[in-house]
């Protein structure tokens, strides 16, 4: 059965590579699926969007971002009617492509050498490229610049200046730090006190260990000692909302946040920062998503002109000049960071960033991790417990890679 599966998914994979040579007569129709993380995201990638149907009056392409992005994907997969094109976070590359629901197009892409190696490979399973990064993002520290020019502060550069920072920060009003319960976020805790997820080759766990612990412990100590409160704490949909609201001092989001409180927020002041460092130095994430098509597209050639578009040259710096995220062309940094000096501390970051990708099935540790996390926030469980119980679904979702 398996290997049935594996030579349709072939035969599907083939044809649709072999159709991006056909030529399309009559006006073509494309959808553009994804997520946001705010109104004025979608406007933006609407106004890109816009350009490309102008230069390309044969094709309309409809963005549509949907807020629950994973489960609608995975539906639409499944029933074997999926977008045209779509998001494809680098975390979930691995499954996809282990599901046979994601076309190899790299080879068929414009200057595929200019994009950051290390953003290609993100995107690259078993030695092929599978689709281009539309952008990336790393995580830094938003500072609320009044509220720490009153408190007579600097922004923190250690995981002590942090807590320290919070602390006085912290009124009956006011959080010195908004703090998710998400491994998106505390990860870059556990990698700055020299942690780890799993050994190199993804053979055994490695997420119960000291150094896991020490970053564990410090999270969760923001949180239960007064310092720090989550978005639901303070009636905020997500960080960037309830730091643009002053319902908190402090912030880590990655470039996302900034155009979204310069909209939003316009009368705020703040400051980007990198993320302090922890015991065993800088660490923070790096977040690529690409734009991918699965094998079955309906309209292939078409939808690979649009992916062109978005990631080529042209398309990508008009995206990111918005300021939402950094490029993934080398040849663009330099101008992209004269242009948005403010966000310098997003492209620190870059240099030391772990990407945000691991191995399939890892969803479950991450479910996991926010579980573990919200545990520990309620006083439900000790920093111990919960390293236990992530590690235990860790090591079972690394077993089951390796019988494959």
């Amino acid at each position: 059965m398996k290997s049935m599966r594996a030579l349709m998914a072939t035969a599907a994979i083939a044809l649709a590579i072999t159709s991006f040579g056909s030529v399309a007569n009559a006006q073509t129709k494309l959808t553009l699926t994804g997520w946001s993380s705010s109104d004025s995201e979608n406007k933006m990638l609407q106004q890109i969007i816009d350009g490309f149907n102008a230069a390309n009056p044969d094709i309309v392409v409809t963005l549509n971002q949907v807020p629950d992005y994973d489960t609608t994907l995975a539906k639409d997969l499944a029933s074997g009617n999926p977008p045209d094109v779509f998001y494809v976070d680098s975390n979930k590359l691995p499954d996809l492509v282990q599901a046979g629901q994601l076309l190899p197009i790299g080879d068929k892409l414009s200057d595929t050498e200019d994009f950051y190696p290390a953003l290609k490979d993100a995107f690259t399973y078993n030695g092929q490229f599978y689709c281009p990064p539309k952008d990336f993002s790393a995580l830094a520290l938003q500072i609320n610049t009044d509220m720490f020019d009153k408190a007579g502060l600097k922004a923190p550069t250690t995981w002590e200046e942090l807590s320290a920072a919070a602390e006085k920060l912290t009124t009956d009003t006011v959080a010195g730090l908004v703090i998710p319960t998400d491994p998106a976020r505390w990860l870059a805790f556990l990698y700055q006190a020299g942690g780890e997820v799993a050994d190199k080759d993804f053979t055994k766990s490695t997420i119960n260990s000291p150094e896991a612990l020490e970053a564990l412990n410090f999270y969760a100590d923001l949180y239960l000692k007064g310092f720090a409160k989550t978005p639901a704490d303070l009636g905020a949909g997500w960080p960037g909302e309830a730091f643009g609201k002053g319902q908190a001092a402090m912030a880590f989001e990655g470039n996302w946040i900034y155009p979204f409180l310069k909209s939003s927020y316009p009368d705020l002041k703040f400051e980007v920062t990198e993320l302090p460092a922890g015991p065993k130095g800088k660490a923070t994430l790096a977040f690529t998503v690409c734009y991918g098509t699965a094998p079955n597209s309906k309209n292939p050639e078409a939808s690979l002109k649009l992916i062109d578009y978005l990631t080529g040259a042209e398309g990508m710096k008009a995206w990111t000049d918005l300021g939402l995220a950094m490029p993934t062309r080398q040849s663009l940094t330099e101008g992209w960071l004269k242009a948005q000096p403010e966000q310098s501390a997003f492209a620190a970051g870059a240099e030391y960033a772990r990407k945000w990708q691991f191995i399939p099935g890892w969803g479950k540790v991450n479910d996991e991790i926010t579980k573990q996390l919200q545990l520990v926030f309620a006083q439900q469980a000790t920093s111990e417990d919960a390293l236990a119980a992530i590690d235990k679904v860790a090591t079972d979702v690394i077993a089951e890679y390796n019988k494959k």
